[in-house]
């Protein structure tokens, strides 16, 4: 007999096999083909093999769906239980960015949700799971399966505060030790689901990036009694055994699902621990989960190809690595829109990942939405001269220069994780990187109106949310040194600037210079 425990995880509302991007399409991911993959296991399992199906967060917030949802069709806000429940999830996670849109908004999609397990983020007033319960046993077969869940405690370092009002985020390690130590003598299996990652490598326990305490996966492995963990929040794509634990991270948007198989004898005993990841492109779509997003995918998409605007023939990116080195018009054109809805002279923002491609002439809401993803909203930071210095040498760290001269990216914002959301472009500052300098001291001059930077004097920079909170390592960030905030996401923000700047034309921004290498890695220059 085996138990399989599959698990999507960072979903990110693309349910069906379509990443809403035209005329590029990205097919082999969603929700739908998940299914199929899910459904294809519980298919080809012997008939007293134990399936159990785990949803591991981040399901309710990330594309052009769940946006429309939240802004122009909350009364569909059911979809998400509809899709669930189609699949047939037997247990559901809560992930850091189902807090996006607030508490309120959050209780309302899935607080009456019973296959919500929720160990360790508490209501203050009651002191209980905000919504859903710590844990919940399985009993299959004449097999009981406990499933523990638990979410980042990171979340209040990222989150505006009326978002998390009332709340608290315990330490996930703490609790599941809590819980095991209850569960260990009531049930043969114990299940950690963890909407977060690892921070350090799995074996070893070597440091993969600073230490916080946003991915403790690698602190779940080492506690007694533990059989499996489920893992997500990175959109890492992990499927081994290590300490003696089957664990899995799905990947993102449902381009992959985990598959742990724990093989038991007679006495219930583990006698074999295998983990995998099952890639879904290769699988059709669900007709069923398809269909119950049908006629809002058709709704979505009319939205999407809403008409917003014209902004010139030299927004669309190619090459990334050159965009980030040299800034472009598109990020110029989002700082700007920062700058205009604060108030400021200064901002910097990011090219998110390398799916970004800029903007056409004539845009669509469609184009926006799919160039920014996230539902950003805006801070302005009353910063020193100093710490301007510090951030920019802080972005200088996505570059490295090979022993050839070669300018390439940092692999720290490769592996494991993909970051190049950790890299900022700033506007309103002109600055120097000079490569041949020691690493992480790349900076040589900072001016604003041609005047050398005052270290002492202090600026007001625009920056989102997330940023402001010092995520990414930008520890001169910080929450105490926010002067006011915007509360609209960027995303429509940049909708109302294009429409209300009806003939924009950008220049190639000229404020960032880049000297001491001898050329750059040329496949980078390439998608």
């Amino acid at each position: 007999m085996q138990v399989k425990i599959v698990s999507t995880s960072d979903v990110h509302g693309y349910v069906r096999a379509d990443d809403f991007r035209r005329p590029l399409l990205n097919d082999s991911l969603g929700l739908t083909k998940a299914a199929t993959a899910i459904k294809q296991i519980e298919t080809t399992s012997a008939a007293d093999d134990i399936i159990l199906k785990i949803e591991n967060g981040d399901f309710i917030q990330g594309s052009p769906l769940t946006n429309y949802i939240e802004k122009v069709a909350p009364d569909q806000t059911g979809i998400y239980r509809k899709l669930a429940n189609t699949i047939g999830y037997d247990v559901r996670i809560i992930g850091n960015h189902e807090f996006n849109y607030g508490r309120d908004y959050l209780e309302k999609v899935l607080g009456d949700d019973q296959t919500i397990l929720n160990a360790n983020i508490i209501d203050t007033i009651t002191g209980e799971p905000f919504i859903g319960r710590p844990y919940a046993i399985f009993e299959r077969q004449g097999v009981k399966i406990g499933v523990i869940g638990l979410t980042t405690k990171y979340i209040a370092h990222w989150e505006h505060p009326s978002h998390i009002q009332n709340l608290a985020f315990l330490d996930p390690v703490e609790l599941a030790a809590k819980y095991i130590s209850e569960l260990r003598d009531q049930v043969d299996i114990i299940v950690l689901a963890y909407h977060g990652g690892f921070a350090e490598d799995l074996v070893t326990g070597a440091p993969l990036e600073r230490l916080t305490s946003e991915n403790q996966g690698y602190q779940l492995l080492q506690l007694p009694g533990v059989d499996a963990l489920v893992t997500g929040h990175q959109h890492r794509k992990i499927a081994t055994v290590a300490h003696n634990v089957a664990t899995t991270q799905p990947g993102y948007r449902g381009d992959n699902i985990g598959v742990i198989s724990l093989e038991l004898d007679g006495k219930q005993q583990i006698i074999k621990r295998d983990a995998r990841l099952e890639p879904t492109g290769v699988y059709p779509e669900m007709d069923s989960v398809a269909q119950v997003i049908a006629p809002l995918q058709t709704a979505v998409d009319a939205w999407l190809d809403k008409p917003v605007g014209h902004v010139g023939d030299n927004m669309q990116i190619s090459q990334h690595f050159l965009a980030r080195l040299q800034s472009h018009p598109f990020v110029e054109l989002v700082n700007r829109v920062q700058m205009a809805a604060t108030g400021t002279h200064i901002a910097n923002t990011a090219l998110f990942n390398d799916e970004v491609r800029g903007l056409q002439n004539a845009v669509t809401l469609r184009d926006i939405m799919t160039n920014y993803i996230y539902p950003n909203t805006l801070v302005v930071e009353a910063l020193t001269g100093q710490d301007i210095w510090d951030a920019l040498n802080q972005n200088g760290r996505y570059f490295v220069k090979n022993a050839a001269g070669e300018l390439a990216i940092n692999e720290k914002f490769i592996e494991p994780k993909v970051q190049h959301y950790n890299y900022d472009i700033w506007s309103g500052v002109e600055y120097t990187f000079d490569f041949s300098r020691p690493f992480g001291d790349y900076v040589t001059t900072v001016t604003i109106d041609g005047q050398p930077i005052d270290l002492t004097a202090t600026y007001e920079v625009t920056m989102n949310n997330y940023r402001a909170g010092g995520a990414g390592n930008f520890n001169m960030f910080a929450s105490a040194k926010i002067v006011r905030e915007v509360q609209i996401e960027t995303s429509e923000l940049i909708g109302d600037y294009i429409m209300q700047h009806p003939a924009i034309q950008i220049d190639q921004p000229k404020n960032i210079t880049a000297v001491g290498y001898e050329h750059i890695k040329q496949t980078l220059l390439t998608d």
